[in-house]
C-alpha cells in the first residue's frame, strides 16, 4: 500500500502542476430559475456497465456521445419536504484540512470544473461543493454522471490505472487493502471511516469503509447530488478503471454512508438510495434554486 500511496502522490502532483497547460473549453451558461413543482426524475434504462471511462461527454452540445446507463427514479415530494433532522439538530462537523487534504480538494475541484467547463473564485472544500452545485445546475442527470466520471479519469495518467489493475487483481488481498487505503488517505473527501466486515462469496472479510458522516452529502444537503455526482460515477470509475466492483449505500437520514469493495451495486429497479427525495435545506435548491431531483 505504501506503493500506492506512492504512485497517487506522484501522479498528483503531476497532474496538479499540469494545468498550467490547460486551457478550459469555453462554453455558454444559461442558468434558469426552476420554480414549477419538482417532476420525477427518471434515468434511461441501459446497464450500469456502460458507463466506462470510455465513454466521452460532448460539453458543446450538452449530450452524452453514447446511450446513459443507469435507470433510477428520485421520488417527487412536495415542497422538499424530506424528514431533515440531520441538518437542523446535529452541528456540522469541523475539518482541519493538511496542506495535503488541500492540494487533493484543489486538484479534484480543478479536474471537476474543467470537465464542466464552469469556473469558481471559492477555496478549499466550498470550491469542490461549487463546482458539483453548477455541475448540478447545468446538466440534467446522465451528464452530471459522464461529468465526474470525466473528472476523475482526468485526476491520473491512464498508465497509473493500468498499473493498478496488473498489480492489484480482484482478490481477497486487493478488496481488503482498497478498503484500508480509503480511509487512510480519504478523509479529505468523505468524512472520517473505518473498516467494517463484510461477506463475500460466503466469506467474512474486511473490505468495507463505513462513513460515519459524509462531508460532501452534509456539506451539500443535496441527495440527487450524492446519487449523480458521487454514488453512480464513482461505482461506475472504480469498477471500470480500477477494475473492482464497489456498492456504495448511502443512508440519508444519518448521512452516514457505506462502501463494500468486492460487491456489485444492486440493479436501478432494486436500490432503495435512487427512490429518495431532497433535503429541506438542500445547498443547491437554496443557493441557485434548481430543481435538485434534476
Amino acid at each position: 500500500m505504501l506503493f500506492i500511496h506512492f504512485l497517487f502522490l506522484i501522479s498528483l502532483s503531476h497532474s496538479f502542476f499540469s494545468y498550467q497547460h490547460f486551457k478550459p473549453i469555453s462554453i455558454p451558461i444559461t442558468l434558469s430559475n426552476q420554480h414549477s413543482q419538482m417532476e420525477a426524475n427518471v434515468f434511461s434504462e441501459n446497464r450500469i456497465s456502460k458507463l466506462t471511462s470510455s465513454t466521452h461527454f460532448n460539453l458543446i452540445k450538452h449530450k452524452p456521445q453514447h446511450a446513459p446507463s443507469v435507470v433510477s427514479v428520485l421520488r417527487n415530494t412536495s415542497n422538499h419536504d424530506i424528514n431533515d433532522e440531520t441538518s437542523n439538530n446535529s452541528p456540522r462537523t469541523a475539518y482541519k484540512d493538511s496542506w495535503f487534504d488541500l492540494v487533493a480538494i484543489n486538484h479534484l475541484s480543478k479536474s471537476v470544473q474543467a470537465a464542466t467547463g464552469i469556473r469558481n473564485n471559492e477555496s478549499g472544500y466550498e470550491s469542490l461543493v461549487e463546482a458539483a452545485i453548477m455541475a448540478k445546475q447545468k446538466f440534467n442527470s446522465i451528464e452530471q454522471q459522464e461529468v465526474i466520471i470525466q473528472a476523475l479519469n482526468r485526476l491520473f495518467p491512464e498508465s497509473v490505472f493500468l498499473l493498478i489493475r496488473k498489480l492489484l487483481p480482484p482478490s481477497k488481498f486487493t478488496r481488503e487493502h482498497f478498503a484500508i487505503f480509503t480511509t487512510l488517505f480519504f478523509t479529505w473527501l468523505l468524512g472520517p471511516s473505518e473498516v467494517r466486515e463484510s461477506e463475500i462469496n460466503g466469506r467474512r472479510e474486511k473490505n468495507a469503509v463505513y462513513v460515519k458522516k459524509c462531508r460532501f452529502l452534509e456539506e451539500t444537503n443535496c441527495a440527487g447530488m450524492c446519487i449523480n455526482l458521487c454514488k453512480i460515477p464513482t461505482q461506475s470509475f472504480i469498477k471500470n478503471a480500477l477494475g473492482m466492483p464497489v456498492n456504495m449505500i448511502p443512508n440519508f437520514n444519518d448521512m452516514s454512508c457505506e462502501m463494500i469493495f468486492g460487491q456489485d451495486p444492486p440493479s436501478s429497479m432494486d436500490d432503495p438510495s435512487l427512490n429518495q427525495p431532497c433535503y429541506k435545506q438542500c445547498k443547491a435548491y437554496k443557493s441557485h434554486e434548481t430543481n435538485c431531483l434534476n
